[in-house]
C-alpha cells in the first residue's frame, strides 16, 4: 500500500493495490466489478516526451470524443485550490462565482466552466446505485445548480475518480464499475465538464479504466470535456489524445513557488503531445490564494498561458484582491493561452535559472516569455530572428504586462525581478518606427544593506530601438528616511538606438532599520520622438541585513534572506510539516536525533547573508525518518553563485551524511535541495546541526 505522507489532503491519496484490494471491495459495498476492473493490467511501455508531432496528430485525427470540444484550453474555475472539503464549499459559494464571472468579467475574458471537485457527494450511493449530492452542502440538487451556472451563459463541470472511491479520506463513491450510470447521471444533470481522478483505483490498468469512463461519456450523447487526473504516472500524453481532451501531466499543486516551478519544468518538455481538443495539464491556477507573490502568480500565470494549459482559477473569487483579478482577467495573456494555433510553447534557452520560451502563434506572431526562476534579477536576452521571426528592419514589441507597444531592431531582452517574467508578443511590422523606442531598464544586483552602512548600486538603461529616447531621467525610489542618490549622470538630453546610460547608486538605511526586504524601484522615463512620453518601472527591492556574529553560528537561529519549499515553510530545529508553521516534529535520520536543523522539503532553496565574515559551513543531511525509507534528495552548499559543496541523492534508507563546505568571502551563502531525480513525493530533507564557523 503506497499512501502518501499528505494524509490529510485529498491530493496526498494513492491508488490502493495488491492484498488491500479485496477488503477494499468490500468495504465499498462492491460485490462484482465488470471484468475489466477486475483484472489489473501493466501500463504499456511508452516513448519518451520528445515523440514525434506526427504519431501526436494521427491519435487526434482518431479523438472519438463529441467533435469541437476544447478546441482552445479550457477556462473556468474548481474550488479545490481554495476550500478543500471544508463546510465553505457549498451550493451557495458555488452560485457566488458564477456571479462574479459575469460581474468581473471573467466571463468575457474567456471563463466558463464552474466546476465542483470532491465532496460534493454523499458516501453512499442510493439503492438504485445513483450519486447522492450531500443535502447540506447543496440543498437544491446538482442538477438545480447547473441551470443556475447555465443561466448566466457559462458550463458545469463535476468531479469523481477512476476508482471505488474518490481521493478524500472521507471515501465518496468513485466511478470504476459504475462508468455507464454515473455518466448518464451527469449528462441528465447538465454536466459539460467531468474531471476524472485516479485514487482507489486497485491496480486496474489506467487506459481500461479512463476509457471506459470516454465510452460511457460519448454514449450519453452530451458534449462533456473529458479531464483525465491520473497525475502523469502513466504518460497519458502518448496514449490519451483519443480518449480524453486533457490530461494531467503532473502531481497536484500546491500554493508555492517550488511547486509551480517544478510543474512547470515537468510540462514544459511535453509541448509535441498538445493540440486542438487534447491539452497538456500541469494542473489548476494557485493565483490569489496567498502563498506566492503577485510577481510569482504573474509568472503562474504567464507560464501556464504559454504552455497552452488549461486555466482553472484555484481561489476563491469571493475574497480575491484587484491584483488577483487584474492577473487572471489579463486578456493580453490569455490570448496566447487560446491561441487557435494551440502550438504550446517550447524552451528556446536555459541556463543558471534564465528562461526563455517561444510559442508560434496563427498570425505569425511569436510570443516569448523570458522567465527567471532565481532570487535575484536577471538579464534575458533574444533576438528576433531566434524566435523564427523573418528578418525586418525592425519589430513591433507589446508588453503583455504592461499593454504597451514598442520597438525594436531585433533585441528582445529584459531584466527580469527575481521569480518573475516578461511577456512580449513580438511581430514583424511594417510601420515599427511609429511606436516609441523599446527600453530595457535594470540593475546588476539585489542590494545588500547594512543600517547605518551605505552600499551601491548600478543601472543601466539600454534603448533597444533604432529612434532616439528623448529627455530621458532615471529615479531610484527608496523607502522614507532611507538615502538613494545618483553618483553618476541619471539623464540624457537623447539616448540614441543601441546606446545604454549607466548610473551609480548609493543607498543607506537609518541606524536601526528592522532586517527584512524593501520596496527599491527604478524608472526610466522618456518621450519617443512623436512625443508620446513612456514610463517604464523594474520592481526592485533592498533587502536590510545583519552579519552573523563571531563564533559559531546556528544557521535556524540566523535570520534568512529567503526561503522557498517544495511544501509547506521551511522549519527551524524541526521537520517540514508540508503546511503551516510549526507542524513539523523533531529532526530525525537514521535513527539519531538532532535537537537543531532546518526541515525542508524539495525542491528548496534557503539562503543566508555571511557579510564575507563566515570561513565555513557544515551540517549532517538526508531524509527525515518520518518518510520511512522513501524519499530521494540531494543537498548543495552555494557561496555567492559558486557550488561549493554537494552531496549525491540520498534515501529514506541511508543514515546522516556529512556536509562542510568553504565559504571565505562569501556575501551571501544558499542552502539547496533538489528532488534526486524521481519527483518530490516523501523529499523531507534536514539540514541537521547546521552551523556557520564566522
Amino acid at each position: 500500500m503506497r499512501v502518501h505522507f499528505r494524509t490529510i489532503h485529498r491530493r496526498g491519496q494513492r491508488r490502493i493495490i495488491g492484498a488491500l484490494s479485496a477488503a477494499l471491495l468490500c468495504t465499498a459495498g462492491v460485490t462484482a466489478l465488470p471484468a475489466a476492473a477486475r483484472t489489473p493490467g501493466a501500463p504499456a511501455p511508452g516513448t519518451a516526451p520528445g515523440a514525434s508531432t506526427a504519431r501526436t496528430a494521427g491519435a487526434a485525427e482518431a479523438h472519438r470524443l463529441p467533435g469541437g470540444l476544447a478546441k482552445t484550453p479550457p477556462m473556468g474555475f474548481n474550488n479545490w485550490n481554495s476550500t478543500g472539503c471544508r463546510a465553505e464549499f457549498n451550493e451557495e459559494m458555488v452560485k457566488g462565482i458564477a456571479d462574479l464571472f459575469v460581474t468581473k468579467g471573467l466571463k468575457d475574458a474567456g471563463y466558463e466552466y464552474v466546476n465542483l471537485d470532491d465532496c460534493w457527494a454523499l458516501p453512499t450511493r442510493d439503492k438504485d446505485g445513483k450519486l447522492v449530492p450531500d443535502p447540506r452542502r447543496f440543498p437544491h440538487g446538482i442538477k438545480a445548480l447547473a441551470d443556475y451556472v447555465h443561466a448566466k451563459g457559462l458550463k458545469f463541470g463535476i468531479y469523481t475518480s477512476a476508482g471505488i472511491r474518490t481521493c478524500n479520506p472521507a471515501g465518496f463513491p468513485g466511478g470504476l464499475g459504475h462508468e455507464k450510470s454515473d455518466a448518464q447521471q451527469f449528462a441528465d444533470w447538465g454536466v459539460d465538464y467531468l474531471k476524472y481522478d485516479n485514487c482507489n483505483n486497485m491496480g486496474v490498468d489506467a487506459k481500461q479504466r479512463y476509457r471506459a469512463m470516454r465510452d460511457a461519456i460519448e454514449a450519453t450523447g452530451r458534449p462533456i470535456v473529458y479531464s483525465i487526473c491520473e497525475w502523469g504516472e502513466n504518460k497519458p500524453w502518448e496514449w490519451a489524445s483519443d480518449v480524453g481532451h486533457l490530461w494531467r501531466t503532473t502531481g497536484d499543486i500546491s500554493d508555492s513557488w517550488s511547486s509551480m516551478l517544478a510543474l512547470a519544468k515537468q510540462n514544459l518538455p511535453l509541448a509535441p503531445h498538445a493540440g486542438p481538443g487534447h491539452w497538456n495539464d500541469p494542473d489548476m491556477l494557485e493565483v490569489g490564494n496567498g502563498g506566492m507573490t503577485d510577481t510569482e502568480y504573474r509568472s503562474h500565470f504567464s507560464l501556464w498561458s504559454m504552455m497552452a494549459a488549461p486555466l482553472l482559477i484555484g481561489s476563491d473569487l469571493r475574497k480575491a484582491t484587484p491584483e488577483t483579478f487584474e492577473i487572471l482577467s489579463n486578456k493580453d495573456v490569455i490570448a496566447l493561452d487560446q491561441d487557435p494555433l494551440g502550438k504550446q510553447a517550447t524552451v528556446l534557452k536555459s541556463e543558471d535559472g534564465r528562461w526563455t520560451v517561444v510559442r508560434q502563434l496563427a498570425n505569425g506572431d511569436r510570443a516569448v516569455a523570458l522567465f527567471n526562476e532565481t532570487g535575484r534579477p536577471q538579464r534575458i536576452a533574444t533576438t528576433a530572428r531566434d524566435l523564427g521571426l523573418p528578418q525586418a528592419d525592425g519589430y513591433r514589441l507589446r508588453d503583455l504586462w504592461q499593454h504597451r507597444d514598442t520597438h525594436t531592431t531585433g533585441t528582445v531582452s529584459a531584466t527580469v525581478p527575481a521569480h518573475g517574467t516578461t511577456v512580449y508578443r513580438v511581430s514583424a511590422d511594417p510601420r515599427w518606427a511609429t511606436y516609441p523606442p523599446a527600453t530595457e531598464t535594470g540593475t546588476d544586483r539585489t542590494p545588500l544593506v547594512e543600517a547605518g552602512t551605505a552600499a551601491g548600486l548600478r543601472s543601466t538603461v539600454r534603448n533597444l530601438g533604432g529612434t532616439p529616447a528623448k529627455d530621458l531621467t532615471v529615479t531610484l525610489r527608496a523607502p522614507r528616511g532611507w538615502r538613494a542618490e545618483a553618483t553618476s549622470p541619471a539623464s540624457a538630453r537623447a539616448l540614441p538606438g543601441g546606446r545604454t546610460l549607466r548610473t551609480s547608486w548609493r543607498i543607506s538605511a537609518p541606524s536601526g532599520t528592522a532586517p527584512g526586504a524593501y520596496a527599491l524601484p527604478l524608472t526610466a522615463d522618456y518621450r519617443s520622438p512623436g512625443g508620446a512620453r513612456i514610463t517604464t518601472t523594474l520592481p526592485g527591492t533592498a533587502h536590510v541585513v545583519v552579519p552573523p556574529p563571531a563564533g559559531t553560528a546556528d544557521a535556524a537561529a540566523l535570520p534568512w534572506l529567503t526561503a522557498a519549499n517544495g511544501w509547506g515553510p521551511v522549519e527551524k530545529n524541526t521537520s517540514v510539516g508540508e503546511e503551516a508553521a510549526g507542524d513539523g516534529r523533531p529532526i530525525r535520520i537514521g535513527g539519531t536525533g538532532f535537537a537543531k536543523g532546518l526541515g525542508v522539503h524539495a525542491a528548496s532553496e534557503v539562503s543566508f547573508y555571511t557579510g564575507g565574515r563566515c570561513s565555513a559551513f557544515s551540517a549532517r543531511v538526508g531524509v527525515d525518518d518520518e518518510a520511512g525509507d522513501r524519499g530521494s534528495v540531494g543537498f548543495e552548499v552555494w557561496a555567492d553563485g559558486e557550488r561549493v559543496a554537494r552531496i549525491s541523492p540520498v534515501t529514506g534508507k541511508d543514515p546522516a551524511r556529512d556536509v562542510s563546505a568553504p565559504v571565505a568571502g562569501a556575501q551571501t551563502v544558499r542552502l539547496v535541495v533538489t528532488d534526486g531525480g524521481d519527483g518530490i513525493d516523501y523529499d523531507h530533507a534536514d539540514w541537521a546541526d547546521a552551523t556557520f564557523r564566522c
